[in-house]
């Protein structure tokens, strides 16, 4: 079973040269420093984000960059291409809909999620969700980088192109658009779509990370995640178009290989990250990739996860 668990997570890339890999110990990647302004909670006594009247800090909030937004209206979760029509809303969004949107996305952390438009091989194109874990690295779901089993030809294998917009707020790109063709994923979903190792990334030219920072993340255990909330926030297609809602709840159980939670989501959030939040700073512990009748779930950052996601971080 380890040996399984570990040939699943041998990194793939779209490029000719794969990169290479290093064996890492620690357990936990640290992000900037950043947080609230002084006196100001970075989170809830529960380790939910303090969405109303925050004051994070927000120093490059005031860039006014002028960018043709794309027209993303109409388009479908990038999930639909590799497994279909999905069901019924009614089964990422359980009860009522406690997402509430964001509008200062802007600032930080809300800055670091992304909206993705992404472009198939064969040139359709469809919507989700990313999120920085370093200066040039956005990690996602390993199905936003490429699609298996879509039964429609030359639409399987790696994405032709990905355009990055941190921070979206509809008609707004407070830090305008990054176009890239360069993903890596891993062998169990490369090789056998399996939604146990569902995760990739997405490598972009410049360093926008070092502009609107990105989360840390960890390899925390199965006692320590399920005392823990989660928090997500993404771009889901049932809302207006290019809006980022944010939900949070505490962690339902977890898996060798998953984390499970009843927080609403909807298709388009496929790549969002699933964080907690420890001493006012945000870590990563499973990418969402799933919805269900009961519970919503992403692909565990486990030990071979968290060396692929720093070595792609590099």
């Amino acid at each position: 079973m380890m040996t399984e668990l570990t040939n699943g997570h041998t990194a793939v890339s779209n490029e000719d040269e794969d990169e290479r890999r290093t064996e890492v110990g620690e357990p936990v990647s640290e992000p900037p420093e950043e947080g609230s302004a002084s006196g100001t909670p970075a989170m809830t006594a529960d380790g939910a984000e303090t969405v109303d009247g925050v004051a994070r800090r927000a120093e490059l909030a005031s860039v006014d960059i002028e960018w043709n937004v794309p027209d993303t209206s109409n388009l479908h979760d990038i999930g639909e291409a590799s497994f279909g029509t999905p069901p019924p809303l009614a089964e990422t969004v359980h009860g009522p809909d406690d997402r509430v949107q964001i509008t200062t996305t802007s600032v930080y952390p809300w800055r670091v999620h992304a909206s993705l438009l992404i472009t198939a091989a064969d040139n359709s194109m469809w919507i989700g969700t990313g999120w920085f874990n370093g200066p040039h690295t956005l990690i996602t779901a390993g199905h936003v980088v490429y699609i298996k089993n879509s039964g429609v030809p030359g639409r399987d294998g790696w994405v032709k192109s990905i355009t990055v917009m941190p921070g979206r707020n509809g008609s707004t790109l407070p830090y305008g658009t990054v176009i890239s063709r360069s993903f890596r994923s891993v062998s169990g979903w490369i090789n056998n779509g399996d939604e146990n190792y569902d995760y990739g990334a997405i490598l972009l030219n410049s360093e926008l990370g070092n502009t609107v920072g990105w989360f840390g993340f960890g390899v925390y255990s199965d006692s320590d995640l399920q005392s823990s909330t989660a928090n997500i926030s993404g771009y889901p297609g049932d809302k207006p178009s290019g809006t980022q809602w944010y939900a949070s709840r505490r962690i339902a159980s977890v898996n060798s290989r998953k984390v499970f939670y009843d927080v609403d989501t909807a298709g388009g959030q496929s790549g969002s990250a699933v964080y907690r939040i420890i001493n006012g700073q945000r870590y990563a512990v499973a990418i969402h990739a799933y919805g269900g009748a009961i519970t919503n779930s992403g692909t565990r950052i486990v030990s071979p996860v968290y060396n692929n996601l720093l070595n792609w971080k590099k």
